[in-house]
C-alpha cells in the first residue's frame, strides 16, 4: 500500500528535500518499537547521507499510549521554535520518563520560551496538526507504529538496521 499524503512543506524531514530517496515514519513517541527504532533511523541516515529525507509523522496511539498525544503535541509547540528534531530526539531517548513533568525539562534544556511553549499546550494549539497526520496515517492503512514508507510504497519488512538499509538502498 502507498501512503496517500504526499510529503509537504508542513511535513518535518531531514535530509535534501531533492533526496533520491524518502523514508517517512508514522511514530508514536510513547511506543517502545519506535524507541527502539529512532537510533537505528539516525543511523541509517548518516550512512544515506544526502541520498535520504527522513520524514516523521505522528501517529499518536491514545488507546494505549496515553502521554503520546501531549508528546506530539510538545513536539510541535518546539518546532515552532524551531527545535522539534532536538524535542523529538530528546523525548524518544527519555521515553521511559515520559510525562508532562520530563516535557517541560526538556523544553528548559533547548532553551525554548517557556511561558510560549506552556501557553501552546494549555491552548492545544497543536492538536489539529497532529490529527491530521494522525488521519494521514489512517487513510494509508496505518493501523500500528512504528510504520514506514520508502518513496511512497509501504515497508514490509524486518524492522531491524540492516533490512531496512537494504530496503532504502534499494530504492
Amino acid at each position: 500500500m502507498n501512503f496517500t499524503v504526499p510529503v509537504g512543506k508542513s511535513d518535518h524531514w531531514l535530509g535534501p528535500e531533492n533526496a533520491p530517496v524518502t523514508l517517512l515514519e508514522y511514530g508514536d513517541y510513547q511506543c517502545p518499537y519506535c524507541a527502539d527504532m529512532h537510533p537505528m533511523i539516525k543511523s541509517i541516515a548518516r550512512s544515506m547521507g544526502a541520498q535520504l529525507r527522513f520524514v516523521f509523522r505522528h501517529m499518536p496511539l491514545n488507546d494505549v499510549h496515553p502521554f503520546a498525544q501531549y508528546a506530539a503535541e510538545a513536539a510541535e509547540a518546539a518546532g515552532v521554535q524551531g527545535k522539534f528534531w532536538g524535542m523529538h530526539d530528546a523525548i524518544y531517548e527519555h521515553q521511559p520518563d515520559l510525562g508532562s513533568d520530563l516535557l517541560h525539562q526538556l523544553a528548559r534544556a533547548l532553551a525554548l520560551d517557556l511561558p510560549r511553549f506552556d501557553a501552546d499546550l494549555e491552548a492545544r494549539r497543536f492538536r489539529p496538526r497532529v490529527k491530521r497526520d494522525f488521519m494521514s496515517g489512517m487513510r494509508s492503512g496505518v493501523a500500528g507504529t512504528p510504520t514506514f514508507f520508502i518513496n511512497g510504497k509501504r515497508y514490509e519488512g524486518v524492522l531491524e538496521r540492516a533490512s531496512l538499509l537494504s530496503a532504502v538502498g534499494r530504492a
